[in-house]
Order: C-alpha cells, then structure tokens, then sequence
C-alpha cells in the first residue's frame, strides 16, 4: 500500500522528500561523469538528471580527493546503486570499507535537475 506526501511529512521529510517516496523510489541505472562536476544520472523510470556535485567538494572534507578531476571521473554505482567513488582506486571497498564514498540514490534523485536526452548525449 503506497503512502502519501501527508504520511513522509509526518515522519520528519521535507516537502520534496516525501513527494519523492509518495510517487515511489528510483533505482539509478547508470552515472556518468562531466568535466564540470556534475553527474549525469538514468534512472530506472526513463528520467535522466543532472547532480551537481561542486558544493561536496572542499578541503577537510571526505570529497576533498575528488576535487581532482582525474579523481572525480573514477565514479560508480556500487551493488545497491548509489553513486560511489573509492579513495584509494587501488583498494577494494567491499573489503575496506572506509575506502568508500557515496551518495544516496534517493537524494541524488531529489537534489538533481531534470535534462533532456539530447542535452549530454551531443
């Protein structure tokens, strides 16, 4: 039984938050990097979105190795399709898990912007 906008809200999301679990979550299919720092995102309903990830990226913080864009590009979906990157590329984060950074899929589908196809594709 699907619950509605009224029933997230009740339990602490904010408006777009709860919209996005009231229509029904997102699987991420697949993620690609572009040289401004933005992901672009197919999802598993047919939408493709844009994340911008330039307000992750400072020093200090677990973003800071991807300020490098040779870093940056190394992204991908990990087994529960959120976007992932490993700090050490040379190190498996199934085994070390600290070597792992991610971002929810369910946020990154919230806090991107829908693109038309044509518009990364050209």
């Amino acid at each position: 039984m699907m619950k509605d906008v009224n029933y997230y809200l009740s339990k602490g999301c904010d408006m777009a938050m709860a919209q996005y679990y009231a229509e029904g979550r997102k699987r991420i299919i697949a993620v690609m990097p572009n040289e401004d720092y933005t992901l672009t995102l197919d999802f598993d309903n047919g939408e493709r979105r844009l994340y911008d990830c330039k307000p992750l990226l400072e020093e200090g913080t677990i973003f800071a190795p991807f300020m490098l864009y040779d870093n940056f590009k190394r992204v991908y979906l990990d087994d529960s399709h959120s976007v992932a990157w490993d700090i050490d590329p040379n190190v498996d984060s199934n085994v070390v898990w600290s070597n792992k950074v991610d971002l929810c899929p369910d946020s990154c589908y919230v806090d991107s912007k829908p693109v038309s196809r044509g518009a990364v594709d050209a």
